[in-house]
């Protein structure tokens, strides 16, 4: 059996995400980064070259003024990662697709062409779209519940991977001797009809190399870890101390096995920000650097809304104690985050200017009681993923791009001393997403 390697995803954010309102004006950033398909080109030929397991494009279909750059204007995921198939050989292209707001035959078919187009590299990141507003722009007056949200994934999934089951291997033998091109005994319609979605099939594309796209999700409310237990072949989390990572690989393994499947299989990859200095002291200073130059607590506090149906907390006394009422404003949106602020707040008696200040911050680095541990020189970030690889809290990371020359200093400097330890690979194994990932064939 091959040794155990950890896998690694990038997540490219063009001119900046949440958090990162003024990221954009570094230099080495184009301005129009996120809409800029060179620029997206020469990013994932950069991690290709540094052997990254994916290329990772998150997406929303909702925006107000208050959205971050990346948001206000960025392209489609699954055109971006079709043109960027074309540019590639080996890394996973990861889209993200919601099945609140799109038909499970529409999902399964672009996944399978990109797929086909990529040679076997495509792979489905599943939301349920957290944004209410979303529903204003699909022809509906509200959005869908938290219940009817979680039970349309769970339908959509099993529909797309039995439309991707249409056809057999051998199913188009295209022999013009005996001028059969289709077997159809080895096609097969589905003839699905559920609560949300009835559909017939089958599904009008053939499979790819690996059979059929990766499966990927995130979601830390219990529906969401049953979800992801139960479909996803790589769950994605956010990873803020080792203890708390651990725990939630091992919760999510637990609830695989309960589902039938083999633990193993569900890849643990939370999500990591990472400063680089020559030295621990320099990164420190750099990271402080950063936070000052590109974060913004009036965009903050203008953006924090989001989590709550976009409600707008510029009303209130930025001083006085968290309005703990507004929870119910999130019911229909990212409900489990916005109540962990909430009871937080209240716990701690926080005022609305210390939880922005605080959600503004959550992220930005994984960070535990004696220091930030992917803050630091080359070697302090190497032995900290190290320790959290073999310390079995993750198999894989979500590396966020941020300012390019940190990438580079990752790639050129931390990667090394990774291969070194023989904790990520020299080479890849195969050809499709699913061999790099070490996954059976779909």
């Amino acid at each position: 059996m091959s040794k155990r390697q950890l896998k690694l995803g990038l997540v490219p954010t063009g001119v900046g995400g949440p958090g990162n309102y003024n990221r954009w004006l570094d230099p080495e950033i184009p301005a129009t980064a996120s809409v800029d398909i060179n620029w997206f080109a020469d990013i994932a030929r950069q991690a290709e070259d540094a052997k990254f397991d994916w290329l990772f494009i998150v997406d929303s279909q909702f925006i107000t003024p208050n959205s971050p750059p990346h948001y206000l204007s960025r392209l489609e995921p699954l055109t971006l990662l079709s043109a960027l198939a074309m540019v590639t050989r080996h890394i996973g292209l990861v889209g993200t697709l919601s099945t609140s707001y799109n038909d499970p035959f529409n999902i399964a078919r672009r996944l399978a062409s990109l797929d086909l187009i990529s040679g076997g590299r495509a792979g489905w990141n599943v939301v349920t779209t957290g944004d209410a507003g979303t529903a204003s722009n699909f022809s509906r007056e509200e959005h869908f519940d938290y219940e009817e949200r979680h039970s349309r994934a769970e339908e959509a999934i099993e529909v797309a991977r039995g439309l991707w089951r249409s056809y057999e291997d051998g199913a188009l033998p295209r022999d013009r001797e005996r001028k059969l091109f289709l077997d159809p005994s080895k096609l097969h319609s589905l003839n699905h009809k559920g609560r949300h979605f009835s559909v017939a099939g089958p599904l009008n594309i053939e499979r790819s190399p690996q059979g059929e796209p990766i499966i990927f999700q995130a979601g830390d409310s219990n529906p969401g870890r049953d979800l992801g237990a139960r479909f996803a072949d790589a769950v994605f989390t956010h990873g803020s101390t080792l203890e708390a990572t651990r725990a939630f690989r091992d919760d999510m393994r637990k609830r695989a096995a309960s589902f039938g499947r083999a633990p193993d299989n569900v890849l643990i990859s939370p999500g990591i920000k990472f400063v680089i200095g020559d030295t621990d002291t320099d990164a420190v200073e750099l990271e402080r650097h950063y936070a000052e130059h590109d974060h913004s607590f009036d965009w903050a506090l203008r953006e924090f809304g989001r989590l709550f149906g976009w409600h707008d907390f510029t009303i209130y006394d930025l001083d006085a104690p968290f309005p703990a009422e507004v929870l119910k404003l999130a019911e229909k949106s990212w409900y489990t985050a916005a109540k962990a602020i909430t009871e937080r707040a209240v716990a701690e008696k926080l005022s609305l200017r210390q939880v922005v200040e605080a959600t503004q911050n959550r992220g930005r680095v994984a960070s535990v009681g004696r220091g930030k541990p992917f803050v630091g020189s080359p070697v302090t970030v190497a032995n900290s993923i190290a320790e959290w690889f073999e310390n079995g809290a993750l198999d894989g990371l979500n590396i966020y791009l941020e300012h390019p020359a940190q990438f580079r200093r990752f790639v050129a400097e931390v990667l090394p001393i990774l291969r070194e330890k023989g904790v990520v690979r020299t080479e890849y194994e195969g050809t499709t997403l699913r061999e790099n990932l070490g996954l059976s064939h779909g």
